[in-house]
């Protein structure tokens, strides 16, 4: 008899009575007669509950992704099968962790050593005529996974156009460019991409061939959503066309260690004598490659195998993971992984001054032996899902920086803000394209008119969160040189040459629409109620 159950009758034993409970298992429905068989057993413990309702969980989805390979075509099959194994580590792991309680205990907890986190203003100024020989070392990783669906837009995030009709590819492309013609260096390109950008970029990457910089990419895994209640996969087969695409998803980019190795691109680059990556998220401007990093890295006696760029929070970025001193190792810590009571505490700029950009340089040798000798051990990011069926489900996911726990001699720097610029709304967008940078063979540069280093703070409502929306409501941007914080909510638009300073806030109430006029200069305003220019 199978023992893998739909559900458990546990005896419960009080003053010589004993009383049935029923608990529901993965893979059970509210019929019976359907799903699994019904069995019968009596738990000593709930530990020993715990471990018999994780084998069942495994064994049920272990044995769906058997039923998912057997639909999967012969020439896929290899990957597909790499894949499920990772996926159901993963699983395994989940349940482990979801019943031995919290992963980290709040009280061991503290902020890194002075030690472990070194000021950007401490590192030793490169000396140009080294550059080639660093840089001839190093490969530059973009993190290329994301769509643009939350701008409004369809396909790669990457090919949205941000400046100058460039898009967040070209502009990264340009850089690595420059590098390669500057220093006479060869410097790669590489792309993660997921099951729904790799085709897309692929195609784009033509129009790249006779750009001097070598341009690869691979795809990460695909793993697949779990149905919340029943703990199984809710794909029925392994394909990925039309509606069926919302069954898989990829799993965050702490995938990247597994996924990079198993493309055979890292011993490549390890026999062509690269010795570090740079890896950045595609959408951040201001994630180009540092020579006083990587100089500090490759320095005679450097036994940094993993390095984070940090830099201190503001009130926009307290939901940002933090570096922590935990069990005398640096960690990673998200905001997922704290206890409710103590998020506060957690976004508290007076314990955790700082937060993860997600710009990491890590030592290919180091990846190679982590992965082979499977010491990589990544905290769990449950992310709760509603599909458009209205199922909710479940994708479990690491990320990228959790790892440095892994590694040997990881290292903290405290980057100045300005290399941590991601566009992740429209509002973003308003930054870059703005009179408050200039752009430079694909660089960013904050004007030196702007008497502040620090970027203004911008929220654009609603109307704004589209791309299309967005590029309706300004004439043209708007100056925000002198700019220090902008709020706008409701139906508003913004004429030709309009200059914006100090605070500024501009709030349409439902049903009204403000039309700020062009050339008009609004500093220390507050603007509500209706305005509208009419041409007559």
């Amino acid at each position: 008899m199978d023992l893998a159950r739909d559900r458990y009758f546990v005896i419960h034993s009080s003053h010589g009575v004993d009383s049935l409970t029923a608990v529901a298992m993965p893979g059970s429905t509210s019929t019976f007669g359907t799903g699994y068989l019904l069995g019968l057993t009596r738990s000593p413990s709930t530990q020993e509950f715990q471990s018999l309702t994780r084998k069942d969980a495994e064994r049920a989805v272990h044995k769906e992704l058997e039923k998912l390979k057997a639909s999967c075509p012969k020439h896929e099959l290899d990957v597909v099968c790499r894949e499920f194994d990772g996926f159901l580590n993963l699983f395994k792991r989940f349940l482990e962790e979801s019943s031995s309680g919290p992963a980290v205990d709040w009280g061991k907890i503290s902020p890194p050593p002075k030690e472990a986190v070194l000021p950007y203003e401490d590192l030793e100024e490169t000396d140009g005529d080294k550059a080639r020989e660093l840089l001839d070392k190093l490969v530059v990783v973009k993190l290329n996974g994301g769509l643009g669906t939350s701008m409004g837009c369809t396909g790669p995030k990457s090919i949205i156009s941000v400046r100058n009709e460039l898009t967040f590819l070209d502009l990264t492309v340009q850089q690595i460019e420059h590098l390669n013609k500057k220093y006479g260096c060869n410097v790669p390109l590489v792309l993660m991409n997921s099951f729904n950008t790799d085709e897309d970029t692929n195609k784009i990457l033509m129009k790249y061939a006779t750009f001097q910089v070598e341009i690869h990419s691979f795809m990460q895994s695909r793993y697949p959503r779990i149905n919340k209640e029943s703990l199984l996969p809710i794909a029925k087969d392994c394909c990925l066309d039309g509606d069926k695409i919302s069954n898989w998803y990829p799993p965050g980019h702490g995938d990247i260690y597994e996924s990079l190795y198993n493309s055979g691109l890292l011993d490549m680059f390890l026999r062509q004598g690269k010795e570090y990556i740079f890896l950045s998220n595609i959408d951040n401007q201001g994630a180009t490659v540092d020579l006083n990093i990587l100089n500090l890295l490759l320095k005679k006696g450097s036994k940094h195998e993993f390095l984070m760029e940090v830099t201190n929070k503001t009130r926009a970025d307290v939901k940002g993971g933090t570096l922590i001193h935990y069990e005398d190792r640096l960690r990673l810590l998200e905001i997922a992984q704290v206890p409710k009571e103590h998020v506060d505490e957690f976004k508290s700029i007076a314990k955790f001054k700082i937060f993860n950009t997600n710009n990491l340089w890590m030592k290919l040798s180091a990846i190679k032996r982590v992965v082979e000798e499977k010491t990589l051990s990544m905290e769990i990011i449950v992310n709760n899902k509603t599909t458009d069926q209205g199922l909710n489900v479940i994708q479990l996911e690491t990320a990228v920086g959790a790892a440095i726990r892994n590694f040997e001699s990881p290292l903290g720097i405290n980057v100045p803000r300005s290399r941590f610029l991601p566009v992740k709304k429209c509002q973003d967008m308003l930054l870059i394209m703005s009179n408050l940078y200039t752009l430079s063979s694909g660089l960013l540069i904050m004007s030196p008119l702007r008497q502040f280093r620090t970027t203004p703070i911008i929220k654009l409502g609603t109307h704004f969160d589209k791309v299309r929306d967005f590029s309706k409501r300004f004439a043209s941007i708007p100056d925000i040189l002198e700019l220090d914080h902008l709020t706008v909510s409701g139906d508003v638009t913004f004429g030709k040459g309009v200059i914006l300073k100090g605070t500024v806030i501009i709030i349409a109430n439902h049903g009204d629409r403000i039309d700020i006029p062009s050339g008009a200069i609004l500093e220390n305003k507050i603007v509500s109620g209706n305005l509208r220019i009419l041409d007559h």
